[in-house]
């Protein structure tokens, strides 16, 4: 079976994904933020792992960047989430990278 070639725009979008998952925190990032299924502050993020607030607000930055993320602002505090579409189209691209149906 034959896929069809990917998108000039395809391409682009799924190289800043890959890139912006090619540090290992940012992954370790997103791997707590999609298993909590809630959003949370960069306080809570800290917590969590072991980095500062500053290194967890640079990945978040690169991870919203590219829109992994949601970033809600209550009041005094940012909230972050996975942004849902993004589980449904990360599998996606993966397979029209591999020409895969």
């Amino acid at each position: 079976m034959t896929t069809a070639p990917l998108t000039d725009e395809d391409a682009v979008t799924y190289a800043s994904w890959f890139k912006a998952l090619a540090d290992p925190m940012r992954v370790r990032l997103l791997h707590l933020l999609a298993g909590e299924q809630h959003s949370m502050t960069v306080g809570e993020i800290t917590d969590r792992l072991p980095i500062g607030q500053s290194t967890v607000s640079h990945h978040l930055k690169t991870l919203a960047e590219v829109r992994f993320v949601l970033a809600e602002r209550h009041g005094t505090s940012t909230r972050y989430e996975v942004k849902s579409a993004c589980l449904e189209r990360f599998p996606a691209a993966v397979h029209a990278i591999m020409r895969q149906s």
